[in-house]
């Protein structure tokens, strides 16, 4: 029996390619081979039972080539596997190469809007950068103004709503783009009771009343500007890399810091989103 089984292998070795040779015409690793064995997608026509020799039939490089198109086609080795083993239809197959298709054009469009959200991030952190410093001017300004002391910086987030219901009742409308910010009277930093002025710049005056000034604030010929993403607890490291900045380039305060707030907690759930700006008016 053994003899025969040799004169048949010996025939089989004249039309088989071992598994070196396969591997070089299919331009395929012998690992990747071996581990198609393993998950029975491409199993060797023959092996030999004495010495394990792998062989393959010139007729397996066309399914190879076939289960290579699939995987770049995006056909998970599970997929490929269940169509090489029903012998699917053209139409089947067909089919299933259209819903692929669909996939793949909905992952690009999904990616491309991930492209594009990473596109405007960066470009918002390039606008937004936390250590440049600008000098501009700050136009004049009429402003819905509440002048107050707090105990604390939290607190101000009480005033704030109560007070846009009272504008909203003098019929007072709000300047677009929205410039809000608060003014600090104090002439050096305080914990508690903090000397603020709650600045809302509006269209047109109204008149002063539920403890609402509406007033002109005269433009600020220079302003040394810098912008805080975070909470406000961490405002202190911007205000000492602009003043930082106002010393070593010559300059000194010339009037009262304010802080612009662009995003906050009424449009941003978490702190580290909030966006400040710190305006220092400057001169020589």
């Amino acid at each position: 029996m053994d003899g025969l089984y040799l004169k048949v292998l010996s025939a089989w070795e004249l039309i088989m390619l071992r598994i070196g040779e396969f591997s070089k015409m299919a331009k395929v690793t012998v690992k990747t081979l071996r581990y198609y064995d393993r998950l029975n997608i491409l199993k060797p026509e023959i092996i030999d039972k004495k010495n394990k020799y792998r062989y393959y039939s010139h007729k397996q490089l066309k399914i190879i080539t076939q289960i290579l198109s699939m995987k770049k086609m995006g056909f998970s080795l599970e997929e490929i596997s269940i169509i090489i083993d029903n012998e699917i239809s053209n139409e089947e197959f067909t089919k299933m190469l259209t819903k692929k298709q669909k996939e793949i054009k909905k992952s690009i469009s999904f990616e491309r809007s991930k492209l594009t959200n990473i596109k405007n991030f960066i470009k918002t952190l390039k606008e937004t950068d936390m250590t440049k410093v600008t000098v501009k001017e700050l136009p004049e300004v009429i402003v819905a103004s509440m002048r107050l002391k707090k105990a604390n910086y939290s607190e101000l987030f009480k005033v704030v709503p109560p007070m846009g219901k009272k504008m909203e009742k003098h019929g007072a409308i709000c300047k677009l783009p929205e410039y809000c910010f608060n003014i600090y009277h104090d002439d050096e930093y305080k914990e508690t009771d903090i000397d603020v002025e709650i600045c809302e710049s509006v269209v047109d005056f109204c008149n002063n009343e539920d403890g609402i000034v509406y007033k002109k604030i005269k433009k600020v010929e220079k302003a040394a500007c810098i912008f805080h993403k975070g909470d406000y607890e961490s405002l202190g490291k911007s205000y000492s890399n602009l003043m930082t900045w106002i010393k070593e380039n010559g300059y000194i305060m010339n009037g009262h810091s304010r802080e612009s707030y662009i995003d906050g907690i009424w449009n941003k759930e978490n702190s580290k989103d909030w966006l400040t700006e710190i305006q220092i008016p400057i001169k020589k």
